[in-house]
């Protein structure tokens, strides 16, 4: 286990699995997580990722997060993609609407990057965000991250279009911040 000061990264347990699918089926929680047209997911789909999960992914990573004052699942994170030859990390969040605007994503993504920083030895972690994610954005940048760049008109959502933001921070960086 990894550990901040609100949450600990942990392995994920069967018994999280019930909870994780409500969470990501929640519209206002979903709506954030993927460009792709908002589905609910089967809970055989949960299943069938958790099944999946590995410790020897060497491409994939995923962390329950943990509310240490009681032990409560409250979301996930992790690395959705690794580059190798670069050193390049990209990462994703997500937590349960009654944990948002608590300091809990920000802790996570903080003890999220500091383990890809400091077990792993990448140099660069980077994420998407869709604009409309105000809070979200707010979160990465108290984790030290930078926006990098747009993506003008990147996704569909609520009948609109929206602009993707990357996000990005260095080695160096978190080393000075941290």
């Amino acid at each position: 286990m990894f550990y901040g000061n609100l949450v600990r990264l942990r392995e994920y347990h069967k018994d999280d699995l019930s909870i994780a699918w409500q969470y990501v089926n929640d519209w206002e929680i979903k709506k954030y997580l993927a460009p792709d047209i908002p589905l609910p997911w089967k809970f055989e789909e949960e299943e069938k990722w958790y099944e999946e999960l590995s410790s020897k992914n060497a491409e994939h990573y995923s962390f329950a997060i943990e509310r240490i004052s009681d032990g409560q699942y409250i979301g996930g994170c992790g690395i959705n993609a690794l580059d190798w030859k670069n050193s390049v990390a990209t990462v994703g969040i997500f937590l349960g609407r009654s944990f948002l605007s608590q300091g809990y994503g920000t802790d996570a993504m903080k003890v999220l990057v500091n383990f890809i920083f400091s077990e792993m030895n990448i140099h660069k972690v980077i994420l998407h965000v869709f604009a409309f994610n105000v809070r979200a954005i707010k979160s990465y940048e108290k984790a030290g991250f930078k926006i990098e760049g747009t993506l003008r008109s990147q996704i569909f959502r609520d009948g609109k279009y929206h602009d993707e933001i990357i996000m990005g921070i260095l080695k160096e960086e978190w080393r000075m911040n941290s």
